[in-house]
């Protein structure tokens, strides 16, 4: 292979890896956010963003994406049990559809049924305060949701 190409290919790769994936749990009150490494292998929570008019909520956003140089965005999509989509379901897919439009980034959706439940489950058995755990459930709500989509492997 010429060195020409193992140049490109050197650097489309180290661009590639210095990408990461935004993750969203959309409330009514809070958007839970995590970011995964560049390796994307693990997420991190960040500061959850408190809702104040989508116009404020998609410029965050949008700051976010910028700064962390995110390629793709992941949704938790809060699916009834049975699968189906409930009000806050639409909700959400109203806003993916605005993230879309307003960020130009893939948007992707991922069930997120039982990421909050478990989140709570992990905060009980660690025996954090409820006051406590209302400052860290979105954020690592959206850490579940990530994680699980990054170990999927459908990156």
């Amino acid at each position: 292979m010429p060195i020409s190409s193992c140049l490109d290919i050197t650097l489309i790769m180290s661009y590639n890896l210095k990408m990461r994936i935004l993750c969203l749990d959309v409330g009514t009150k809070r958007i839970g956010v995590a970011i995964s490494d560049e390796l994307k292998l693990t997420a991190q929570s960040l500061q959850p963003i408190e809702r104040r008019g989508l116009k404020r909520d998609l410029a965050l956003i949008k700051d976010i994406v910028k700064k962390y140089n995110v390629e793709k965005i992941v949704v938790g999509m809060p699916y009834n049990l049975n699968g189906e989509r409930g009000k806050m379901a639409e909700i959400v897919r109203n806003f993916i559809e605005k993230l879309k439009n307003s960020t130009g980034i893939d948007v992707l959706e991922w069930d997120e049924r039982f990421s909050t439940i478990a989140v709570n489950r992990v905060l009980h058995d660690a025996e954090v305060s409820s006051r406590k755990k209302k400052d860290v459930v979105d954020g690592l709500s959206a850490v579940y949701i990530l994680q699980g989509y990054l170990d999927s492997g459908t990156q």
